[in-house]
């Protein structure tokens, strides 16, 4: 993909005024432009970007910056399943693990999907012995999708228990293990290459846990989620518990995939169906609805003008929903490593911003450690809220009454401010922008559409910038150094490095 040169009109996009959100708000229509809501799978779902400074000036740079970058052309190379991910020589279909798009891809994914199924209702029925718990060992995308979806969908009513693991501290697998009876126990170790150091480390203690618990066959209690199956075969795994996926579907956009199997475990089959259709339904949303009614494409609009034209370098999402506690973590990690770039893709210095730091929490945890800085801090920081009318629990109504009314007051705070009179302590300026995202009820096919809507919102902030969002050869350098220290006779580092080294007792 060849740079274009579209720096006149972000330069426009700079130049533009500014008026604040009261005044935007004294057009009557505002409501009706930014304020939608989408009837998806898993019910109806309102995206609230009216407390952001968009306006139809800002939409109308940004949409020549689409129209020059042909952000339509972009979209439908995704979906086609064509070279879009130029720099790895390779498409990017995650979409077509959800039936969606290019036919060959699609079909793929659904034949490896059938072969998933096979295995999740086998051991449902049974037919493995008795499978009580899971041990979903991966890293990165590997687990964080899956660690997201259980915490959120399978907290109680699990068919199988499921343990996540990915830091290669051994304090995570210990505290893992401690948890199962190996007897009744599976081991999934989820790596799209089958050689990330920290997973194969963390599977071979796992298979020692077992077989110390007196599995006499550690390796048959193993499935393997990959896109290079026959490594997982030469690395002991029977060929008939590997669950392949192409090569071109990402890690961090793998959930879709066999990558998925603990969610699928975890809910049975209809429920990962359901997850798969959620997203499906934003991605013919993205593809079909035009641009004045795409929330996509109005959320992507929206984080570009904040850090090309404003200056923001971070953006918070708050969940206020315990079930979504693990949304901030996985979004930073799709849109960190997706758009953290310097280069474009054709490898020119970026001139622009490229990604802003995303960071957040849980409310209402997080009102009493960082909404400080949101509301009187120096920083213009954009804020995105995440909540569902409908309870995860059965306590007292008023539990959920408080959650709901602390986010919404917190976005109206944010917008309104108030003066603080002469004890300028108590002035908060206000002015300061937030979209809200409230879902009628969080189930697998709902939270399947939050994921694509961030997907596809990530794609097209890379697209506008040039980006080539599905590489992430910035994590390589860090790891490649670290297996270096840790071999005998390796490269030497700076002196501090070398100190650090020596002090934790790590002879080279």
């Amino acid at each position: 993909m060849a740079s274009i040169d579209t720096s006149a009109l972000w330069a426009a996009l700079e130049n533009l005024p500014q008026p604040g959100l009261a005044e935007l708000f004294g057009d009557p229509a505002r409501m009706d432009r930014y304020a939608s809501v989408l009837d998806l799978p898993g019910g109806p779902v309102r995206f609230d970007w009216s407390k952001t400074h968009l306006s139809a000036d800002v939409e109308a740079v940004l949409g020549r910056i689409a129209d020059e970058v042909d952000l339509t052309g972009r979209r439908q190379a995704l979906f086609a399943g064509e070279m879009i991910n130029n720099t790895e020589g390779r498409a990017a279909t995650h979409c077509a693990e959800r039936g969606v798009g290019n036919p060959a891809a699609a079909e793929e994914a659904a034949l490896f999907h059938d072969r998933m199924r096979g295995l999740v209702e086998a051991i449902h029925e049974g037919l493995l012995g008795e499978v009580k718990s899971l041990i979903h060992i991966g890293i990165g995308g590997s687990a964080l999708g899956p660690a997201l979806a259980i915490d959120a969908l399978a907290r109680e009513d699990a068919r199988v228990a499921v343990h996540i693991v990915s830091n290669i501290d051994g304090a995570a697998l210990a505290a893992a293990v401690k948890q199962c009876d190996p007897a009744t126990t599976l081991i999934a170790v989820a790596s799209k290459t089958f050689t990330t150091t920290e997973t194969l480390v963390n599977a071979l203690s796992a298979l020692e846990w077992l077989r110390e618990g007196g599995v006499e066959d550690p390796y048959g209690r193993v499935v393997a989620l990959t896109a290079a199956p026959d490594k997982a075969v030469a690395w002991g795994v029977d060929e008939t518990r590997v669950l392949p996926f192409a090569e071109t579907v990402g890690g961090r956009y793998s959930l879709w995939s066999s990558i998925g199997f603990p969610i699928a475990l975890a809910l049975g089959w209809d429920g990962f169906a359901a997850f798969l259709e959620g997203a499906a339904a934003i991605d013919r949303h993205f593809i079909e609805a035009p641009t004045a009614e795409n929330v996509v494409i109005r959320a992507a609009f929206a984080d570009l003008y904040y850090t090309q034209a404003r200056g923001c370098a971070s953006r918070a999402v708050f969940a206020y929903d315990e079930r979504l506690r693990l949304l901030p973590s996985y979004l930073q990690q799709l849109e960190m490593e997706s758009n953290g770039k310097r280069v474009t893709a054709d490898g020119t210095p970026l001139a622009r911003p490229s990604a802003p730091v995303t960071w957040g929490g849980v409310g209402t945890d997080a009102q009493h450690a960082v909404f400080q800085l949101l509301h009187q801090g120096t920083h213009l920081i954009p804020v995105d809220f995440f909540a569902v009318s409908i309870p995860g629990h059965d306590f007292d109504p008023a539990h959920h009454r408080i959650l709901l009314a602390n986010c919404f007051a917190q976005g109206a705070a944010l917008m309104s401010g108030k003066a603080g009179g002469d004890n300028m302590a108590r002035d908060y300026p206000g002015d300061r922008p937030s979209a809200t995202i409230l879902c009628d009820e969080l189930g697998a096919a709902t939270l399947g559409s939050l994921i694509a809507f961030h997907e596809h919102r990530t794609f097209v902030s890379a697209m506008m910038l040039g980006i080539n969002p599905f590489d992430q050869f910035g994590v390589e350098l860090g790891k490649a150094m670290a297996k270096a220290m840790d071999s005998e006779g390796g490269d030497r580092f700076d002196a501090s490095t070398e100190a650090l080294l020596a002090a934790a007792g790590i002879d080279r």
